[in-house]
Parts: structure tokens; sequence; C-alpha cells
């Protein structure tokens, strides 16, 4: 049997899928029968240059999905019509994946793969006070009814009151409650650009950036343009390309992006407003870091330099994640439009978690509790930039002021997907720059998260991460010599 697939090494999505997607498409088009014979294991690894574990692991979820059938001593043989009492073909039913997640971190390391702040400095006492004190409250069981599709109106009040009053929203604005920023993300893209993102829209964003935001709008068929983002944020002289070449949306985080940790200066914030009014093009302003500066006030939000700015933020990233509350604040069209949506969605965003945070927040134990988390991540801040002078002096990288993330640019000829295996093995992870591309390679940076890890952790983290790339370089340093040194 003759199998030519066309495999991309350098691909997000791993070989085995790649090689699986290829035989399940010979069997849809007919070109593999029932009871053909597929190889055996080693045969087509041979014949592809493969492990023969990548041969396996596609066989695998062929034989998962129904396609193919393992008989021992026998081989893999393509599967017959399913018959009454069979498991329909899932994999002609769905619609397949934009992009593969990142592999789990595994167990026992010190582990700088999850953007998301310490466990270890919930407040579970005042959590667990306010959450009583809300059980024990004559509107109980109006919180356990059926509500408004815009959110627990207390906590819409609250928040929309007080964005007014810090001026981060005006009176002609509005607010809706979602289950988290991602969901406040996917309604948008639903609402916006012509009643959706659709296919072949263009819409700009950061790059490298979170891969939720650039999985969501890959979902809809939209056209990414990837704005590099350098030390400064957003490099203006690409964002104002993007939307002269028709981009109508702009999506971005202003303060301590993630992955790079980058803050977009005072003196930028203005013009990226003018360019996005000029090309009548909406900004999508995701603003879940910027309680997290540990150097002063923040700076001004997009949405108070522009009223068209459509604002997000969370409770997650100062508080806790679980508890996915989540905001909008835009024009009232906006609100309006996303309402409907939500509705369709979820009817409303639960109104007891909303009742647990606005009692949480009014009692004064959410501030407190942002003093004690800014506290700490001043800490894990020096220990971060003691580390990275130390064992990272052959890397490039720039300390944030705050936020979640840092993003680590590697020697050359050193790459962060094959680090990460022998990061792995050494006791540390954390994500290469791939996961988070969006129109250039990124194999050549990482991000490293650190809100999650004690000091100490940091430091031998940063140690251990130090040595296995001062090792790499010195490798690519001596096989790039080799050349030379065989022609003396």
């Amino acid at each position: 049997m003759d199998l030519r697939p066309s495999l991309d090494p350098s691909s997000e999505l791993p070989l085995y899928r790649q090689l699986c997607l290829y035989l399940q498409r010979m069997i849809e088009d007919g070109e593999l029968r029932a009871g053909d014979r597929l190889p055996p294991t080693r045969e087509l690894a041979g014949q592809l240059g493969l492990n023969r574990t990548t041969i396996s692991a596609a066989y695998e979820l062929l034989e998962s999905e129904g396609l193919i059938k393992g008989e021992v001593g026998r081989g893999s043989y393509v599967s017959g019509a399913s018959r009454p009492g069979e498991s329909l073909n899932w994999s002609r039913l769905l619609t397949p994946s934009v992009a593969p997640p990142a592999p789990p971190a595994p167990s026992g390391v010190i582990s700088f793969a999850n953007s998301r702040p310490s466990d270890n400095l919930f407040p579970i006492g005042e959590f667990r006070a306010s959450c009583m004190e809300v059980l024990a409250s004559a509107n109980l069981k109006t919180l356990l009814q059926l509500g408004s599709p815009g959110g627990y109106e207390p906590l819409r009040r609250y928040l929309l009151d007080r964005a007014i009053a810090f001026g981060h929203a005006r009176p002609s604005d509005d607010i809706l409650i979602t289950n988290g920023c991602q969901q406040a993300l996917d309604l948008l893209r639903r609402a916006l650009c012509s009643g959706n993102v659709r296919p072949g829209d263009k819409v700009a964003m950061e790059d490298p950036v979170y891969p939720g935001l650039k999985n969501l709008f890959l979902e809809a068929g939209a056209d990414l343009i990837g704005i590099p983002v350098g030390v400064d944020g957003l490099d203006l002289p690409a964002l104002q390309r993007a939307f002269d070449s028709g981009a109508k949306l702009l999506v971005a985080t202003p303060s301590f992006q993630n992955p790079t940790g980058a803050t977009i200066p005072a003196a930028n914030r203005p013009a990226i407003c003018a360019m996005a009014r000029a090309a009548s093009a909406a900004i999508i302003e995701n603003d879940i870091y910027s309680e997290l500066s540990c150097d002063g006030p923040a700076l001004p939000r997009l949405k108070q330099l522009d009223a068209n700015v459509i604002l997000l933020g969370s409770f997650s990233k100062v508080a806790f994640p679980g508890v996915r509350v989540g905001w909008i604040i835009a024009p009232r069209p906006v609100i309006a439009r996303v309402t409907e949506l939500k509705q369709l969605a979820d009817l409303h965003t639960d109104h007891l978690s909303q009742a647990f945070l606005l009692h949480f927040a009014q009692s004064g134990r959410l501030a407190a509790h942002e003093a004690r988390v800014l506290a700490a991540a001043r800490e894990k801040l020096l220990a971060l930039e003691q580390s990275c002078r130390r064992h990272l002096g052959n890397c490039t990288w720039r300390i944030p002021s705050g936020g979640m993330n840092i993003w680590i640019g590697l020697p050359a000829g050193v790459d962060a997907v094959s680090l990460r295996g022998l990061a792995q093995q050494a006791g540390i992870d954390y994500l290469p720059g791939r996961y988070f591309s969006v129109s250039r390679p990124q194999d050549s940076g990482l991000r490293l998260s650190f809100a999650g890890l004690e000091p100490d952790q940091i430091r031998d983290g940063i140690g251990i991460l130090g040595s296995l790339i001062q090792r790499a370089s010195n490798t690519h340093s001596a096989n790039s010599r080799l050349p030379a040194l065989a022609m003396v």
C-alpha cells in the first residue's frame, strides 16, 4: 500500500494526528475500503521515517473513532459500515479543532506553564464568611431563581458605578455580566463585524497572544493579523498597516499582556485609539491584569481615551479564577446585542456566585485580599529579576511591574519546543512560544507564568532553566563550528 502523507514536523498539530487525519480522509473518500489491511506499524514507520510509537498513536486514534479495527496477530483493518447499536462515526459529524491544546504539565515539577494566581493566597475564611452572610440573607430565594440575562442587578450597578467614578466608563455605557472574559470575547466575536466575525473578516491581535483568544477567532474562520508585541506593547506601524489592509476589529491587552507581560506606554495609547477611529474599527480592551500593578496607579485605560472602546473586566486574576464572573462595559447598543446572545447561550451567569463576589467586595475583604496579593507579587517580581539576572544572561527579557507572565527570548539556535522535554525531565515546565504564535514563528521564545509560584520556586526553577539553556546554547555553538573544523 502506497501511503504518501504530507506531514509537517513544525506544525502545532502533532504528527500522529496529522497521520490520523490523512488516513481518515482516505477512508472517507473511499481510497481505503472496508476490509483493507493497513501496513504494520513497524513497516509504515520505516516507510515514512517516523517513530513506531507515532504510527501506533495514529492507529489507536482511528480505532477509537471506529474507523479501523485491530486484530491480535493479524494487524489493523478498515472497519465496515456501522451496524445497529454501534457507535456513530463522530469524526465525520463533529467540526475539526482549529488547534490542539497544549500538553498538560507533568506532576511534581515547578510549573511556569499556568497563568493563574496562587491558591495559597486565597482568603478562604473571609470568602466563606461572605458566602454564609449571603446565604443567611432574606433574598436567598430570589438568588436561586432564574434572573436577568444582564446579570445580578446589584453587582451590575456596583461595577458600572465604580467604573464611571474611575473614568473607565461613561453614563452612556451599560454592562453585562459574563462567565469570565472568555465568554465575553465569544459573545463579542458573534456580535461584531456585520453581525458576526465571518470567514475572511480581518481581526488584528497581538502576536504572540493568549491561545484561547486566538483560537476563538480561528474557529470563526477569521483572517488573523498578528501585530508584533515588543517591550512597549503593540508595534504601532504594524497596527496601522493592519487597519489599512481592512481590519475592523482590534483585540488588545494594554497592561501586562499575556504572554509577554508587556505594557503599552501612556504616550502610545491615544495613537491606538486614533488609528481605530480613523479606520472605523472597534477595539476590545482586555483589562484583566491592570489591578495587578505593583508600580503605582495603573495607566489610563483605552476606554478612558475613547468612548467607543469595549472594556472587559474580571475577578479571575485578582481573586478567584474558579468563580467565573467577568463583565463587558460598552455603549448601550453593544450591550443590548450581546445580552441577547448571552440569553441564547446560557440564560444568565449564576446569580449566587455574583452575590458572593459582590458581598466580598462591599465588605472590604476584596480590597484587603488585593493588598496581600500585591505584597506577595512584589516579592515574586524581586525573585524573578534576581534569578533572571543571575541565570538568563544569554537570553532577552524584561521584568514587568505586575501581571502574571514574562517572555524569555532564547539564544540563537535554542528551540523552546525541544528544550521543554529536557526541562520537564529536570523538574520544571513552561509553555513554548509556538502556542502563542499568530502570524510569525515564536519558537525562539517561551512564556514563564510566575504568579502561582512561591519566590523560592521561582529562583529554583529559573536556575534549572538557565542551566538547560546554557547547555543547549553551547551545543549549538559547537555544532555550528563543525563544518569549519572539518575543513582544517
